[in-house]
C-alpha cells in the first residue's frame, strides 16, 4: 500500500497534516531549514552502517564472553529492551512518578471481533477521546503508527491489524516539540545521566504560492521518501497550492524514513532535566538504559525538567538518534553509536554479576524474526 493523496479538509495546528504560518510561535522547535541536506550517516546505505557496528559488537561480545550481554541491561524487560519487547511492558511496571509524566495509554487486544460498539466502550473505559494515536505494541521506527480521528478510522485500523496482536491506544499530544532523551545508570554506581538528547522535527514542506503540495513533497529530498512507500499513507490534498511561506506538516510521525529530521539537542540537557528523568527512570523496575521519547511545548520548561509528556520508552535497543543530525560528522556520529554499544555491554556485565542472565543468541534471533514478520502486516503509518 503506497502513499495516497485525497481531498482533505482545511488543515489546522492540531491535524495530522499541519499548516503553519511562517513565524510560528514554536520557532525554536519547528523551524529547521525547509529542505535541509541529508547528513553523512543518512547518505550511507544501512548495510554499510551496520558493518562497523557489528564488528564492534562482536569484539565486545568476545571480550565479555557473551554476544547477547546487552539483553541483561534492563533485567525485567524482554531481552532488556534490545528487541522483541512490547511498548506496554514499560508502562505496566511504572510507579506513580513515572505514570504522572506519561501519556494516557490503553491496551486493545485484537480479537478479530471488535465492532464499533466494542471499540467505543474500549476508548471510553480507558478515559481516552478522539483524536488519538493507534500503534502496535510490538513495533519500531513508527511502523503502524496512525492518528485516528473517529470510531470509523479506528475500526478500519483494527480491521487491518494482525489478529491476536495488541493495539496500543494513546492520547493525542498536540505539542510541537518532540525529543528522544537517552538515559543511562550503571547498576553499581547509582548516578543517572542523560548521555544524549535528540530533537525530532516532523516532515514538512514550505509553500511558494505556485507549486502544488504533491510537487513540493516530491521536490523535497526528505519528504520524497514518502512517495511509493508501502508503509506510509496520506490523506493530504496533493492538488492544493500552499501559500508562500506556509509550512505544511505531512506526517504524524517524525521518523527519518518518512522525511523527519533529527537534531542534536545536547544544549537542552541541564541538571534539572537530569534529575527529573532520573526520578522517572528509578520509578521503573531495574531500568538502567534506554530512551524516553517525549513531547513538549516549551524548550525552557524542558530545560527546567518539567512540561514534558512521555509517549514511549525504549530499552537497550534504542538508537542514539542524535547521531543522524546533518551537522554531525561521520566520525562523530559513529563515535556516539560506538560509545552507546560499549555502555550497553558494561551495564549488562554489571547486571550479570548481580545475577541477571542474558538471553541466548537463538532466543534473541526468534524475537528478531517475529518482529520483522509483523512489521509488513501492520496498517501503514500516516
Amino acid at each position: 500500500m503506497s502513499v495516497r493523496f485525497a481531498a482533505a479538509p482545511t488543515l489546522d495546528h492540531s491535524g495530522t497534516a499541519v499548516a503553519e504560518p511562517a513565524g510560528h510561535a514554536a520557532r525554536p522547535l519547528s523551524a529547521p531549514p525547509a529542505a535541509p541536506r541529508c547528513g553523512p550517516l543518512e547518505r550511507l546505505p544501512k548495510w554499510l552502517i551496520c558493518v562497523p557496528l557489528v564488528a564492534q559488537w562482536v569484539w565486545l561480545g568476545l571480550q565479555h564472553r557473551c554476544l547477547t550481554l546487552p539483553a541483561a541491561a534492563n533485567p525485567t524487560l524482554t531481552a532488556g529492551g534490545l528487541m522483541g519487547e512490547g511498548k506496554l511492558e514499560y508502562f505496566r511496571g511504572m510507579g506513580p512518578v513515572a505514570r504522572a509524566a506519561t501519556a494516557l495509554t490503553a491496551a486493545l487486544p485484537n480479537t478479530g471481533r471488535l465492532g464499533a460498539r466494542e471499540l467505543e466502550r474500549a476508548v471510553a473505559s480507558a478515559g481516552l477521546a478522539f483524536p488519538l494515536i493507534a500503534k502496535p505494541d510490538l513495533g519500531l521506527c513508527g511502523y503502524g503508527v496512525r492518528r485516528v480521528d473517529d470510531i470509523a478510522a479506528l475500526r478500519a485500523y483494527v480491521a487491518a491489524f494482525p489478529i491476536g496482536e495488541v493495539v496500543v491506544l494513546q492520547q493525542w499530544l498536540p505539542a510541537e516539540g518532540e525529543a528522544g532523551i537517552f538515559y543511562a545508570r550503571h547498576p553499581a554506581h547509582g548516578a543517572g545521566r542523560i548521555i544524549g538528547l535528540a530533537l525530532r522535527h516532523f516532515p514538512r514542506v514550505t509553500g511558494d504560492g505556485r507549486s502544488t503540495l504533491g510537487a513540493l513533497i516530491a521536490a523535497n529530498a526528505r519528504t520524497a521518501r514518502l512517495l511509493g512507500s508501502p508503509f506510509h499513507t496520506s490523506e493530504l490534498d496533493a492538488t492544493r497550492v500552499p501559500a508562500a511561506g506556509e509550512v505544511v506538516r505531512v506526517a504524524t510521525i517524525g521518523s527519518t524514513r518518512v522525511g523527519g529530521l533529527y537534531r542534536d539537542g545536547a544544549a537542552l540537557i541541564t541538571p534539572q532535566l537530569v534529575a527529573a528523568v532520573d526520578a522517572i527512570a528509578r520509578d521503573l523496575p531495574r531500568f538502567h538504559c534506554g530512551r524516553f521519547d517525549v513531547r513538549f511545548a516549551d524548550p525552557d520548561a524542558l530545560r527546567a525538567g518539567r512540561g514534558f509528556t512521555i509517549m514511549e520508552i525504549n530499552g537497550a535497543g534504542s538508537e542514539a538518534i542524535q547521531a543522524w543530525d546533518p551537522d554531525i560528522s561521520l566520525w562523530r556520529g559513529f563515535s556516539m553509536i560506538f560509545a552507546k554499544q560499549r555502555l550497553l555491554f558494561a551495564i549488562g556485565a554489571a547486571n550479570r554479576r548481580a545475577g541477571a542472565r542474558p538471553l541466548r543468541l537463538r532466543a534473541l534471533a526468534r524475537l528478531f524474526r517475529r518482529q520483522q514478520r509483523l512489521i509488513p502486516r501492520y496498517p501503514p503509518s500516516n
